[in-house]
């Protein structure tokens, strides 16, 4: 289901992604039965957003995986969201950071590092997921 986050996307069943949920689209989520809400931006992006309280106090759970930009898209971090989204119960889920940006991005390496989708898949994937700017750095860390 589609929530009003900015730069929305539904890239994969049970998967939003997008830029940051104000306080009303994580209630709208809990009430459409999202159970995870992933951030990827960093704390220094969060000031005076107590987002983990918010989601926590409306039943769902929070995951934080601070990407403040290329040097974070390593594969530990891919590993780090493919362990966050390993489990059914997590599901279905929202990633953000500000954007979709460095969702479409650090999704775009998952599914290729890991899932073992080819480079063209995988950033077909990371586009599909909210990748823009870091398209190149992406490209530059497929296999």
């Amino acid at each position: 289901m589609l929530i009003n986050l900015p730069n929305a996307k539904l890239p994969a069943p049970g998967l939003l992604t997008g830029g940051q949920p104000a306080e009303a689209d994580l209630q709208a989520a809990a009430a459409a039965g999202y159970k995870t809400v992933i951030n990827l931006r960093p704390g220094s992006e969060m000031a005076g957003i107590d987002e983990s309280g918010q989601v926590e106090s409306l039943g769902m759970h929070f995951i934080s995986i601070p990407i403040g930009g290329a040097a974070d898209l390593t594969e530990e971090n891919a590993r780090r969201l493919d362990r966050a989204m390993a489990t059914s119960e997590s599901m279905p889920m929202i990633i953000h950071c500000a954007s979709g940006n460095r969702v479409g991005a650090l999704l775009a390496l998952r599914a290729n590092l890991i899932q073992g989708k080819s480079a063209s898949e995988a950033l077909a994937f990371g586009k599909a997921a909210g990748l823009t700017t870091l398209e190149d750095a992406v490209k530059q860390r497929l296999k």
